[in-house]
């Protein structure tokens, strides 16, 4: 394939104008799927080709991508259809490799212009997936196109996966391309990221996963499909797992199992305390402004009492015993009432106080 290299810094990387039939053939479609959870965003019904499209992919791969959306896709391939004059995928396509390509300057010399050979496996589609499902569509219904197309095409080659991960949060890390959730998914994967939010995001990911997990399939984050009621955002909990682990300076696995079970043992002990009320609609007790102010308490208990723990859910239980007596004032109705505030950060503040201060707790200092 004739090819451009362009080298910018420390980084090689490749144009090509890739005919349209051939590159997709040469392009795997992958979206964050949790298969563990059952039930994909899109269901294929009659002869909704897009739909069924989308299952295959859903079913088939796990990566960083978003889900794909099935209205975008019909609103690129309806372009496609309209769009006369004006050039079909004027932008780059962004492809990835792990394989070292072979790029063959023309002439034999050094220059930039020359052949690359393709990879055996197919190419990860960095950026630009929707605009190729939507191609693949087009290709279908007008297959005597496919000679006249040529897609521009940038291909990175040489690296893991982790490489693609990262391009794809630069490229998309404003508000309107990406929500907090999928970025604290992909903090393990960023080079840019700090040690204390890869450790943060890695702890909110076992609390979502794991079966020993109070919280498991609770959290509602980015691709989630289980149908259990959620109970907090992904985003708002790592916010505050984040703020107690603000400074780690590692995201070891060690680390990550040891505040992993602190936590999960503290959600414990309150299942046990709280009773009925956890988890029930009736009550606050497992919504967001509580949880939040929990993990709080969490905090401050781990820094005093987390040694031993063997036995720990039974000796948090039994110092937490007190919250049982104040079941009535978690009731939803009247709740914010019996805890006015200005807003939510000041409510969670408050309810951290009373909570600590009903099991003799001392509050550590922000961010400790």
């Amino acid at each position: 394939m004739l090819a451009t290299r362009v080298s910018q810094k420390e980084s090689l990387f490749y144009f090509v104008a890739w005919p349209a039939a051939d590159l997709l053939t040469k392009v795997r479609f992958t979206t964050r799927f949790e298969a563990a959870e059952g039930r994909l965003a899109v269901q294929a019904k009659g002869d909704d080709e897009i739909a069924s499209f989308i299952t295959k992919v859903e079913q088939s791969e796990k990566a960083f991508q978003r889900t794909m959306a099935k209205a975008k896709i019909g609103q690129i391939r309806n372009f496609y259809e309209t769009c006369g004059a004006q050039p079909m995928i004027p932008g780059t396509v962004l492809l990835f490799t792990h394989e070292r390509l072979r790029f063959t300057a023309a002439g034999g010399g050094d220059g930039p212009n020359g052949s690359l050979t393709s990879p055996e496996d197919k190419f990860l589609i960095i950026d630009g997936q929707h605009r190729l499902a939507a191609l693949h569509f087009h290709l279908e219904k007008h297959p005597e196109e496919a000679t006249n197309i040529h897609v521009p095409c940038v291909v990175f080659d040489g690296r893991n996966e982790d490489f693609a991960a990262e391009m794809f949060v630069i490229i998309n890390s404003t508000p309107t391309r990406i929500n907090k959730s999928h970025l604290i998914d992909l903090y393990e994967r960023v080079s840019f990221a700090t040690p204390d939010k890869k450790l943060a995001a890695k702890v909110v990911d076992r609390l979502y996963g794991s079966d020993d997990s109070p919280l498991q399939y609770r959290i509602n984050r980015l691709g989630g499909r289980s149908g259990q009621e959620k109970w907090i955002l992904q985003a708002e909990l790592f916010n505050e797992v984040h703020r107690w682990l603000k400074g780690a300076e590692s995201s070891a696995q060690e680390h990550v199992e040891a505040a992993y079970v602190v936590l999960r043992d503290f959600f414990k002990a309150c299942a046990q305390v709280f009773g009925e009320a956890w988890g029930s609609d009736r009550s606050m007790v497992t919504k967001p402004v509580t949880l939040k102010a929990l993990v709080r308490v969490a905090a401050d208990l781990a820094a005093s009492d987390a040694e031993p723990a063997e036995g720990r859910v039974r000796r948090w239980a039994e110092r937490m015993k007190p919250w049982s007596e104040r079941l009535r004032d978690f009731r939803a109705e009247g709740f914010y009432e019996r805890f006015p505030a200005k807003g939510q950060v000041e409510r969670v503040v408050r309810i951290q106080r009373d909570l600590a201060q009903a099991i003799g707790l001392v509050a550590r200092r922000k961010g400790g």
